[in-house]
C-alpha cells in the first residue's frame, strides 16, 4: 500500500505564487498545507507533519538544513519522525521574470515536484577506513606549520623538499627529507615513492643530522597533502578524495585545507558510481588493442588497461560519468544516476509541463555546484529563469553525451542547453558534442536545438535563455526505452522522419559521423583480404560473422562500435573503419561484406577453403620448392582434409605411406592354430 504523503507549500512571504491543487496532484499527496513562512512563523506546521505518519514534502530547498535539524529534534524526543524531502521550486521556477506566463510557472513547479518524487535505484556503497596517517610534502616552513595544526589529531610525517634548517628534533611528528617521485591511490590508501629519502636522526648533540639518502623509498598513508609549489600530483586533483594541494606561500589556502584534512579520519561510506560488465568490454582481444574511449576521457585516471578489459578503481572514481557517456557497448554504466533514470526524469518533466502549459518546454542541464549557484543568484538578484526553461541539476555534466541530449529532444523539449562550468572536464564532452552536431545536421535540424552555454554570470545566463529560437518541439514525443544506442537510433530516426514529412530538407543517408563515433560500418579491400576470418574471431560485439557453408564475412552494422580490433587484427591491413549512422532498418540484419568462390576438392568434390587462396599458394610454390617440382604433390593442396590425409598415407607414392596393417587376431585364430 502506498504511504500517505503530505505536501507543504510555501510562497516565501508572498514572493511567489503557486497552484496548490496542481502541486498536490504532481506530488501524489493526500493533503496539501499552504503557508507564507514555513521556516519562521509556521515552523510548527512542519513539526506537526514530521510528527505524523507518512511522508513529507516541503517546497523549499533553502531551509532544508533547518527542517533536517527539526527532524532530528523530533526523533530525539519521540523516537521517530516522518521521512521528508525538500524540493526547491522557488529559485528554479517561482521567482520568475515579471512578465512570465503564470500557467508556465505553475507547470514548471509541478514538473519539478513530480520528477523529484520518482524512485531512483540506490547506488551501492563501500566503506573506506582512514586511520589518520597523514603525509605532508613541501618546503620546511609550510610543512611544519601544517604539522603543528594537524597533530595530535592526525599522525603526521613531513617530507621536506628544500634544505632543512631544523633547530631541534620534535616528537610531535616524524621529520624526513626527499623528493616525491610518484604517488597513487586515494583516501585511506595512498602509496608514495620518495627519492633521496632520508630520516631525521633524533639523537646526538648539535646540528640535526639525517640518515644516508636512498632512492625508491615506499610508504603508505591515508591523507596526502602536497604543498611543494609544483603542479598537482593528480589530474583533476580536486576530485581525488584525501588529496590536498596548495601553494606553500598561500596562507589562506593553507588555513583552508586544515579543517578538511582533520575531517578525513574515521570510516566513510563511498558511493560506487559505476557498474562494469567485463564481458561487454571491447578494449582488447588477443593483445590487439581496440576501444580506449574510457581511458582517454577519465579525468581522474581511475581507469587502467588490464589485458582484454579495463579496470576501474572505485576508490579513485569521482562519478563524473564520462566513461559511461563514451562507452559504446554499455560495459560501463552509471549507478548514480542510471541512464534509464535520466530518461525517465526528462520524460516526466516534459510530459507534466506540457499537460498544464499546453506548450513545449526547454531544458537546461547544469552541474549542482556552479550551475546551481548561478540559477540561485539569477533568481534572487535578477529576473529568474524564463518560465519555459526547466533546470535539471546533476552532480556532474561530464556524463551528458550525445545520447542524453538527443533523448531530451525525444522527450518533447523544444531546445536543450548544457551549461558548462569552469571545472567541467571537456575530454568527453567535446567529442560527444561533435557527434551531436553531426546527427542534428544529418537529420536536417538546426544546431540551435541543442546548445552549449559557456557563461559566467547570472545576467549572461538570462540573456542566453531569454528568447527561444525554436519554440516548437522537433518531433512528437516518443517512448524512451532501452540503452544509449537504442535511444540514439530511435530519436535520430524520428528526427529524420520529421524532416522528410516537412519536405524542408533532403536527408542524405547514412549520416557521416566524426572519427571516434561508436556507430559505423567497416570496408574490406577484397583484393587484399584472404578470408582468414581473424577479424570475425576477435570481434567483441559479433558485428562480424562468417557464413557456415562458404567463405564469406557477414556484417551487422547496428552492432559495430568502431572499436578497431578488426582493423588492428587483420594481417593484410584490408579493413578500414567508416564512422556513420545508417538509419535504414537493414542495418539490424547481417549482410555479406566480402566473400569468394570456394574451392572444390579434386578427389571428392567437397567445397573447402577459398579458390583464390588455393590458386595463390600453388602459384607461389610452383617451381620454387623441391616438393612441388616434377611431382603431382600439388594435388595435396587441392584436396580437402579427409582426402589429403588418405592420399598422404595410402597412395603408392605417398611420402608417408606405411605397410599394410596386420589383420587383428581373434580367439578363433588362436583356437585354429
Amino acid at each position: 500500500m502506498t504511504q500517505q504523503r503530505t505536501l507543504l507549500v510555501c510562497d516565501c512571504a508572498n514572493t511567489q505564487t503557486a497552484n496548490p491543487e496542481l502541486l498536490q496532484k504532481a506530488a501524489g499527496a493526500h493533503q496539501v498545507v499552504t503557508s507564507s513562512g514555513l521556516c519562521t512563523g509556521d515552523l510548527d506546521r512542519v513539526a506537526a507533519a514530521l510528527s505524523a505518519d507518512g511522508e513529507v514534502i516541503v517546497t523549499c530547498g533553502q531551509q532544508a538544513q533547518l527542517f533536517d535539524r527539526l527532524s532530528e529534534e523530533i526523533i530525539a524526543t519521540s523516537g521517530r519522525a516522518a521521512p521528508f524531502m525538500a524540493i526547491d521550486i522557488r529559485d528554479r521556477a517561482g521567482w520568475a521574470p515579471t512578465n512570465a506566463n503564470q500557467k508556465q510557472v505553475e507547470a514548471k513547479q509541478a514538473a519539478l515536484i513530480k520528477a523529484a518524487t520518482l524512485s531512483q535505484p540506490m547506488a551501492p556503497l563501500k566503506t573506506i577506513e582512514s586511520q589518520g596517517v597523514c603525509c605532508i610534502v613541501g618546503p620546511q616552513a609550510a610543512c611544519e606549520w601544517l604539522a603543528s595544526q594537524l597533530t595530535p589529531t592526525l599522525g603526521v610525517t613531513i617530507i621536506i623538499t628544500d634544505e632543512p634548517k631544523l633547530k631541534e628534533p620534535t616528537a610531535a611528528y616524524d621529520v624526513t627529507r626527499g623528493t616525491l617521485r610518484e604517488v597513487s591511490g586515494a583516501l585511506g590508501g595512498f602509496t608514495i615513492i620518495i627519492d633521496q629519502f632520508a630520516e631525521m636522526v633524533p639523537t646526538g648533540r648539535g646540528r640535526i643530522a639525517f640518515t644516508a639518502p636512498r632512492d625508491g623509498a615506499k610508504s603508505k598513508c591515508d591523507i596526502f597533502i602536497d604543498v611543494r609549489g609544483l603542479d598537482p600530483a593528480f589530474p583533476a586533483h580536486h576530485k581525488r578524495n584525501g588529496y590536498f594541494w596548495a601553494s606553500p606561500t598561500d596562507e589562506v589556502a593553507l588555513r583552508a585545507l586544515v579543517p578538511k584534512a582533520l575531517d578525513r579520519i574515521g570510516s566513510f561510506e563511498k558511493t560506487i558510481y559505476f557498474r562494469f560488465e567485463e564481458s561487454l568490454c571491447a578494449h582488447s582481444r588477443a593483445k590487439k588493442t581496440g576501444c580506449t574511449r574510457c581511458l582517454d576521457v577519465c579525468p581522474t585516471e581511475a581507469i587502467s588497461s588490464r589485458g582484454d578489459t579495463v579496470f576501474i578503481d572505485s576508490n579513485v572514481c569521482a562519478g563524473c560519468g564520462s566513461c559511461a557517456a563514451v562507452c559504446p557497448t554499455g560495459a560501463v554504466t552509471m549507478t548514480d544516476p542510471p541512464f534509464e533514470h535520466f530518461t525517465r526524469t526528462i520524460a516526466t518533466l516534459a510530459e507534466t509541463y506540457r499537460a498544464h502549459a499546453q506548450s513545449a518546454p526547454r531544458l537546461l542541464i547544469h552541474d549542482a555546484e556552479f550551475g546551481g549557484e548561478l540559477i540561485r543568484l539569477l533568481a534572487r538578484h535578477g529576473e529568474g529563469l524564463p518560465s519555459d526553461v526547466i533546470p535539471l541539476g546533476l552532480d556532474h555534466i561530464e556524463g551528458v553525451g550525445h545520447a542524453e541530449c538527443l533523448a531530451a529532444l525525444g522527450a518533447g523539449f523544444s531546445q536543450v542547453f548544457v551549461l558548462i562550468g569552469p571545472k567541467t572536464e571537456r575530454e568527453a564532452l567535446d567529442p560527444q558534442w561533435l557527434i551531436t552536431e553531426a546527427i542534428l545536421t544529418g537529420t536536417g535540424h538546426a544546431l540551435e536545438r541543442i546548445q552549449r552555454l559557456e557563461v559566467t554570470s547570472p545576467g549572461a545566463l538570462f540573456d542566453a535563455l531569454t528568447t527561444p529560437t525554436h519554440p516548437d518541439p522537433a518531433i512528437t514525443p516518443v517512448l524512451l526505452i532501452g540503452g544509449r544506442r537504442d535511444v540514439v537510433r530511435l530519436i535520430a530516426s524520428a528526427l529524420a522522419d520529421a524532416t522528410k514529412a516537412s519536405a524542408s530538407t533532403s536527408i542524405e543517408a547514412p549520416i557521416t559521423l566524426p572519427v571516434g563515433a561508436p556507430y559505423g560500418e567497416i570496408q574490406v579491400n577484397g583484393d587484399a583480404c584472404t578470408l582468414c576470418l581473424a577479424c570475425v574471431s576477435l570481434c567483441p560485439t559479433a558485428a562480424l560473422g562468417d557464413h557456415p557453408d562458404k567463405p564469406e564475412i557477414n556484417f551487422t552494422e547496428n552492432s559495430c562500435i568502431q572499436c578497431g580490433i578488426c582493423a588492428n587484427t587483420c594481417p593484410e591491413s584490408a579493413i578500414t573503419l567508416s564512422p556513420q549512422l545508417n538509419l535504414d532498418k537493414g542495418v539490424l540484419s547481417a549482410r555479406p561484406l566480402h566473400g569468394e568462390e570456394p574451392f572444390a576438392c579434386v578427389e571428392c568434390g567437397r567445397e573447402f577453403g577459398v579458390k583464390s587462396t588455393i590458386e595463390r599458394i600453388i602459384e607461389k610454390l610452383n617451381g620454387k620448392h623441391w616438393m612441388y617440382t616434377g611431382s603431382d604433390n600439388f594435388k595435396l593442396i587441392q584436396m580437402c582434409d579427409d582426402c589429403r590425409i588418405n592420399a598422404q598415407y595410402h597412395d603408392d607414392n605417398a611420402p608417408m605411406k606405411m605397410g599394410n596393417r596386420p589383420r587383428p587376431r581373434t580367439t578363433d585364430d588362436y583356437l585354429d592354430s
